[in-house]
């Protein structure tokens, strides 16, 4: 399995005798349906529900948790979590001597003791975002494996449009059902309240997202992330991450559905384009024209 040390990601540290209370409350994950060995997507939202901060959050094998994190937004992060702590019996706190690093495979047999960065030192947990066949790690230790493979865990990585924030979407710009955390687990709809749930909820039980990630890709290189994809001349999302030919973006599925049963070109730049929704990911094309919608 390839593996590959991060070192845009840091780990933030949450124990205490009220810590799985406090942030069950807070973020959008489900933290009851948190195993022992996932790392599951979530988020905490603004009030409005837009997405303030994104990670991965994972069980410490201690009582506490983790969160995997950008790391130049730790410290914006732990302060805010640290706002809505108030009177809760909880410590946070960087761990900056856990170095961050995946290993992945496509095989569907691969385990944990496949993986060549796996450590006595490590904790080592099952990156859930990724569907089957799929298998990814997140390795959490004081040493990480040699070599460069940033760039193949790039393309793994938009290969199965797992978008994250910075790259793909702007913080504080994008609802979880944009960037997808409703397919892959970030989103807990049985749970109860947490910071942003009137408003995911209600977009939720009303089908009213219509702004999702898809793959992108191309017959020549894509532009640079950040240009605007069009159909018939109107700006219908926006380029996140790309690599070569391929990459991800936001876009409006029903004006995306509008284009292809018109036959009008997409285009992101003056590159033609062709959109598609992950395999794994349950939701479709709206059936509604965009235009009816906007009626």
């Amino acid at each position: 399995m390839p593996a590959v040390q991060l070192p845009d990601r840091i780990v933030i540290s949450i124990f205490g005798p009220d810590a799985e209370h406090f942030l069950q409350n807070i973020l959008t994950t489900d933290l009851d349906a948190l195993g022992a060995e996932d790392a599951k997507p979530g988020a905490l939202l603004t009030p409005q529900g837009k997405i303030l901060f994104d990670f991965l959050v994972s069980r410490d094998g201690k009582g506490g948790l983790l969160l995997e994190c950008r790391a130049d937004i730790a410290n914006d992060f732990i302060r805010r979590l640290t706002l809505y702590k108030l009177r809760a019996k909880v410590d946070i706190f960087k761990q900056e001597q856990l170095l961050v690093s995946v290993s992945w495979n496509p095989d569907s047999n691969a385990s944990v003791s496949d993986s060549s960065a796996s450590q006595t030192d490590s904790i080592v947990r099952h990156d859930r975002r990724f569907a089957e066949p799929a298998r990814v790690f997140r390795i959490y230790g004081q040493t990480a494996p040699a070599g460069d493979q940033i760039q193949a865990w790039e393309d793994f990585r938009l290969a199965h449009g797992i978008a994250e924030s910075g790259p793909d979407y702007a913080l504080s710009d994008a609802f979880p059902h944009d960037v997808l955390l409703d397919q892959t687990g970030g989103v807990g709809f049985g749970k109860g309240c947490y910071i942003g749930q009137e408003v995911v909820s209600r977009m939720h039980h009303r089908g009213t997202a219509r702004r999702r990630v898809l793959l992108v890709s191309a017959e020549e290189p894509l532009p640079p992330s950040g240009t605007d994809i069009k159909a018939a001349g109107k700006t219908i999302g926006a380029l996140g991450s790309v690599s070569g030919n391929n990459g991800l973006a936001i876009v409006r599925i029903d004006r995306v559905k509008d284009a292809m049963d018109a036959g009008t070109a997409i285009t992101a730049g003056e590159v033609a384009v062709s959109l598609a929704i992950p395999g794994w990911a349950k939701f479709t094309f709206p059936q509604e024209s965009a235009s009816t919608e906007d009626a």
